[in-house]
This record gives C-alpha cells, sequence and structure tokens, in this order.
C-alpha cells in the first residue's frame, strides 16, 4: 500500500493539537509519520539541487504550527539552498547545560531506476516503509520534531534546555555542522549531545533485540590524492614508468599494506561484548582480539573481515582514479584519490607519513584532499549511559548496552571537535544483514520507527530532567 499525504502538515499538528497525553499516544505518532512521509518527499539528494529549503520549510511550520516561538527557530544556512534548522525548547533555567539532540536532512543519491520503489516517495509495504532517508537520516529528523511537539503539547518543563540541530549536508562534506559548531557556538553550545545518525539496535534471526549500540567515538575522514606527471609523448614510443603506471604501483603497495593494530578502550570493549551477537564462527577472532597486545602476531582472518579489520585499525583506500587525454598519447597525469578512515588516537602526520613512504618509490606525490579534524571519543558519563541503558532495557527488554567505534563518519565529528561530547542513539531495530542506508530500496520497520519514536520522547525527558 502506498502512503501519501492526505493534508498539509500545519493542518495535520493544528488538528491533532487538541490531544495531549503523558505518553507518546496514538496522535503523536500519527504526527511522526506524517513527518517522516513528507520529508522523505522532498528530495534533498544531489538529484534534487542539493536544497534542504522544502524540507526545513515543513519543519519550521510545523514548529510554528504547535506554538514554539520566533527567537528559538533559527534557519541558518551555508547558502540559500542549504539551511539547516535549529531549534530550542526552553527550560525555566537558561544557566543549566543544553542537551543537543542531533540529525541531518540531507540523504544520498537514490536512483529510480535501480529501486523496486519511487526513492522520493514514501511506500509501505508488507509493515516496511520505503524511501530514500528512511533510516539515513529522515527518521531521525522525523522522530526529533515529532517529540518537540508531543513535549510541546503536553506542557513538559524541562530542567535544562533541549536543542534540535537538523543539519543540511552530512552526506558530503558536514560544512553545516561544522559552522555550526564554530562561528554559529552559541546556538548549539551543550554539555552533551545525542546523536540519531549512530549506534542502533542489532536484531536476531527471529528479529528479537540482541543488544543496543551506542556510538561514543568515531574514525576520522581523511582524503589524499596520489598524483604523476611526465612530459608525456606518442602512444608509438612508450616509456617505463608512465603516470598511469606510478600511481598503479603506488595503488597496489598501499593495498598490500596493513596499518598497525592499535585498540582503544571503546574498540576493546566492543571485541569484549560483541560476542552476543556475533556468529559463532567470528567468536574466536572476538576473544583474539579482545586479548590483543601490541606487539603481538595479527589475529588470524581479522584482514579477511572487513568490519572487524576496520575496528582495529587505520584504513586507507582508493576510490577514484584517472589519467591521461587521448587513446594514442602517452598520458601526462594521472591521479587517485585515497580515503582514509583514520583511529581518534592516531594522527594526520602519522599516516600521510606512511602514505608518503608508501608512494615515493614509485616518483608518486601524496596531496591532502579533505583534511584531518580530530574526533576525540567521548567517555562514558552516568547521566547519558544511566538513561540509554534503563530506557534500552525498557523498550527493548534486558539487552547489553555495547559501545561503538563508528568505521563511517557523522556530523558528531565537528561537534566532538568542538568540545561537546556526542553519543549516538538511534534506536532503530535492523538486522545487521539487511541494512540498506545508501544502498537500493533504503527501508524501515514500521514497529522499529514507532519504537524508536517513543525511545527518544522517553530519552528527552530523561535527560532534561534534573536530580
Amino acid at each position: 500500500m502506498k502512503i501519501r499525504a492526505t493534508a498539509s502538515l500545519v493542518s495535520l499538528c493544528v488538528a491533532l493539537g487538541a490531544f495531549a497525553s503523558p505518553a507518546l499516544a496514538a496522535p503523536d505518532q500519527v504526527l511522526a509519520r506524517q513527518l517522516l512521509d513528507d520529508l522523505i518527499a522532498s528530495n534533498t539528494a544531489p538529484s534534487g539541487g542539493p536544497d534542504t529549503r522544502h524540507a526545513v520549510g515543513l519543519l519550521v511550520d510545523a514548529l510554528r504550527a504547535e506554538g514554539f516561538p520566533e527567537e528559538d527557530i533559527h534557519v541558518v544556512g551555508i547558502s540559500e539552498e542549504l539551511p539547516s534548522l535549529v531549534a530550542r525548547y526552553r527550560s525555566p533555567d537558561p544557566k543549566a547545560g543544553a542537551v543537543l539532540m542531533m540529525a541531518h536532512i540531507d540523504v544520498v543519491e537514490g536512483l529510480e531506476s535501480d529501486w523496486s520503489y519511487p526513492p522520493y516517495q514514501a511506500t509501505e509495504e508488507d509493515g516496511w516503509i520505503y524511501g530514500r532517508g528512511s533510516t539515513d537520516n529522515k527518521a531521525g529528523v522525523a522522530m526529533l520534531v515529532a517529540y518537540f511537539i508531543a513535549l510541546h503539547r503536553e506542557g513538559f518543563a524541562p530542567d535544562r534546555d533541549l536543542i534540535l540541530m537538523l543539519t543540511a549536508d552530512e552526506e558530503t562534506n558536514g560544512f553545516s555542522a561544522n559552522m555550526l559548531s564554530t562561528t554559529q557556538r552559541d546556538l548549539i553550545a551543550a554539555d552533551f549531545a545525542l546523536n540519531t545518525d549512530g549506534g542502533g539496535v542489532i536484531a536476531g534471526p527471529d528479529g528479537a533485540p540482541l543488544a543496543f549500540v551506542m556510538q561514543t567515538a568515531e574514525k576520522v575522514y581523511v582524503t589524499y590524492a596520489f598524483t604523476a606527471s611526465d612530459p608525456g609523448g606518442h602512444s608509438s614510443l612508450p616509456k617505463q614508468d608512465s603516470p598511469i603506471s606510478a600511481v598503479s604501483r603506488a595503488l597496489a603497495a598501499l593495498e598490500d599494506y596493513h596499518f598497525p593494530i592499535n585498540l582503544n578502550e571503546i574498540s576493546r570493549g566492543f571485541f569484549s561484548n560483541w560476542s552476543v551477537v556475533a556468529p559463532p564462527e567470528d567468536r574466536a577472532l572476538l576473544a583474539a582480539m579482545a586479548a590483543y597486545q601490541p606487539g603481538e602476531a595479527e589475529p588470524e582472518g581479522l584482514a579477511a573481515h572487513p568490519y572487524y579489520n576496520s575496528l582495529a585499525r587505520t584504513t586507507c583506500v582508493a576510490t577514484q582514479i584517472g589519467g591521461g587525454h587521448a587513446e594514442n598519447a602517452l598520458p601526462q597525469t594521472a591521479r587517485a584519490v585515497v580515503n582514509c578512515r583514520v583511529l581518534p588516537q592516531e594522527s594526520a602526520e602519522s599516516v600521510e607519513q606512511r602514505l608518503t613512504a608508501l608512494a615515493a618509490p614509485h616518483g608518486v606525490q601524496v596531496e591532502t584532499v579533505f583534511p584531518y579534524m580530530a574526533s576525540p571519543p567521548s567517555l562514558p558519563r552516568e547521566d547519558v549511559t544511566g538513561p540509554v541503558t534503563a530506557l534500552a532495557h525498557r523498550h527493548f527488554g534486558t539487552i547489553p548496552v555495547i559501545p561503538e567505534l563508528s568505521t563511517g563518519a557523522t556530523d558528531g565529528a565537528f561537534i566532538r571537535n568542538a568540545g561537546i561530547p556526542v553519543y549516538g542513539v538511534s534506536a532503530i531495530l535492523e538486522d545487521p544483514a539487511d541494512i540498506r542506508a545508501h544502498g537500493m530500496d533504503e527501508r524501515i520497520a514500521v514497529t522499529a520507527y514507532q519504537r524508536s519514536v517513543a525511545y527518544w520522547y522517553d530519552l528527552a525527558k530523561a535527560v532534561s530532567t534534573l536530580d
């Protein structure tokens, strides 16, 4: 069954305004679903502009319709086409440290020719909601705005401010989060941040929750270019070590090289606790990684397991390549893009030195394309881990809560870099073997979305209520 909006979002907010409940009632779940459907229908991928104005307008209208004052709604853009939204739910005590709640409005491209469903239309079928952004990360945007409205509707008075930060370009360069954390810092200054774009709930083969994952650190995104040049010439007179050959050899050396295993407190804890959800055949490797000490031989099978390998070490991989200017001419230039995901405890200098050592023997230069930005791990704190864990048990059963080092990057890196600890707790129940974010037919289970909405509603109340 295809789900389409039958009334404007503003009209729906006004119509539901008469409802108030101490819990997240059915009308609030309806609002959360309407927000998600309308956001999916607003194309915020590159083919949509990229442009977030329409999506931000929907959210601003929803907050205004609920009665949030203009001075607490801020539309801030790195460009006219890419506005972000910051909204504040005020407490009686402006001096109490605020809590920042994060999500991003933009999405990666969804090619309609590849999909079974229209990527920019919410389609419900067999208990699933299909559409680009249904998990990454418009579900997060919708649930945050929905609980803001639900709390306001019931007259909830927090002991500390709650702040929404909904950004426009997390999937590309993160300039919006960077700007907000630097030149607009006063809008988002907080004691800590909770991010819908990290963590999750791991589902077992029967769909039951096995573990609640909380992202407390992420690898640092850095990009380099391998380049080589030569005067070139006629292709009938080949030379040795043309730019294409040189870059190819440097890339082969990079593929053969493994950065050293370097565990931090979070990754070691992850390896210690992940056996509860891992397949039996992984458990010997997990135990070996949990016990690993620097200088020991690398545990057998690590390099062949992409996820565990990426948690254990810095990784760099060639992602784009180009060179030459004509099929009958020797190449004058060649260039390969090398994307690295650096462990947060390692430096940019150490990575660049290693890449240079691999490339230089082949006459290849290394240049920085996207620079390193420190993103220190967020240390455990009881005012975060306490409510996160208690509510994980309330909503998903008595399952372990496992801190995670994320191999990917989020806007959390910019916020951590600004000195605000970030904890990723999407609370979306998913089968790890069928996660479709960035892929074809992205989807979220209807029940998983409803449970996540309810979790975040309770979490907002818990973290904004001080003893």
